[in-house]
């Protein structure tokens, strides 16, 4: 029953091509249609918030479709999306990042909304990112969180998020302020050539590190951020989770840029192999003996891997290279959809 309730849903929503429209579009639209919107919500025992949630964007946009994406809710939340008229769908692999991966996949649209469940993130602003989305010709809009409130944006993460943040614009270049926001808007193009390889919040740090080393037309607002509706949790374990997103941004700057990654390590080995190295050689150089010969091995054997470190980030940067023009094409080959996206004009 609550199939038939969805595919209706969403058929009401979603127009389905017919004859005569543009074969050449991939949604199936007339030209000089208004693009077809998409609400994603990600949802884990959400059952206090989620109604007000998709209630607030269906007034904020009325012709958009709004799916909510359960993931393992042990409460009322899927009961509550569907009694607010909104697609509810399932993932049954915990985390933010496969509820992503899997929204990513299954859904078609020419401008996706990303947001949460909890109530913390303004509906009313959607319209403004949409806008700024199509009219500047940008492939991702991020809503920077802007909250007086202490509750709702504590300052442990906000420092984590700064320090984060930091720590991105520095390896992959400025363009974001709130790299963690969880409240974004994405062009077609984005979604279908965006890899989604995280597991929980990481995903946010994924989407910005696709975006900018890639070189996309990218933007960001100020928006307000509020409290979590009451009877509502956060899902987020700061320091676990702060963990799992730094070791994300390294793992991500040695894949998308091995060559200052590794010679940072060969500069470290090396000036550890020259501190052990250095008595040794003056010894030599003053006696013409080699007393400390342990020493001298290990000094060697530093300074090699040093080498070794380095010759891995040339090679690397190479593969590197590569990759990024394949991820370059993909995006570009594929259709947008939207008549004033950042594609196709």
């Amino acid at each position: 029953m609550s199939d038939t309730l969805d595919r209706l849903a969403e058929a009401a929503v979603l127009p389905r091509a017919r004859p005569g429209w543009l074969s050449g579009d991939p949604a199936g639209r007339p030209a000089g249609a208004d693009p077809r919107i998409a609400v994603l919500i990600p949802c884990f025992n959400e059952e206090a918030a989620i109604g007000q949630v998709i209630a607030d964007f269906r007034a904020a946009l009325p012709d958009a479709a709004i799916y909510v994406y359960d993931n393992n809710s042990t409460d009322r939340t899927v009961l509550a999306a569907h009694a607010a008229g909104a697609v509810v769908r399932q993932e049954v692999l915990q985390g933010k990042g496969h509820v992503v991966r899997r929204m990513f996949a299954d859904i078609e649209a020419d401008v996706f909304i990303l947001t949460d469940g909890d109530g913390t993130y303004d509906a009313n602003a959607a319209p403004g990112l949409v806008r700024l989305l199509r009219d500047q010709r940008l492939d991702m809009v991020t809503a920077a969180r802007v909250s007086r409130d202490q509750t709702a944006y504590r300052p442990g993460h906000r420092l984590g998020n700064a320090a984060l943040t930091g720590m991105v614009r520095l390896v992959f270049g400025k363009g974001v302020t709130d790299m963690l926001s969880g409240y974004r808007v994405f062009s077609r193009r984005f979604v279908k050539s965006f890899p989604a390889l995280a597991e929980r919040f990481e995903t946010e740090t994924e989407f910005t590190v696709h975006a900018l080393t890639l070189n996309m037309p990218i933007g960001e607002a100020p928006t307000a951020y509020r409290d979590r509706t009451e009877g509502s949790h956060s899902k987020l374990s700061t320091i676990p989770d702060g963990l799992r997103i730094l070791r994300t941004i390294v793992m991500l700057v040695q894949q998308e840029r091995p060559l200052p990654f590794f010679s940072v390590v060969a500069a470290a080995l090396l000036c550890c192999g020259g501190t052990l190295g250095a008595p040794v050689v003056a010894e030599y150089v003053r006696s013409g003996l080699v007393p400390r010969l342990p020493t001298a091995v290990l000094s060697t054997g530093v300074i090699l891997l040093s080498c070794l470190a380095l010759g891995c980030g040339l090679v690397l940067d190479s593969v590197s290279r590569g990759r990024k023009e394949m991820k370059r094409l993909a995006y570009l080959a594929t259709p947008n959809g939207s008549g004033n996206g950042s594609g196709n004009p």
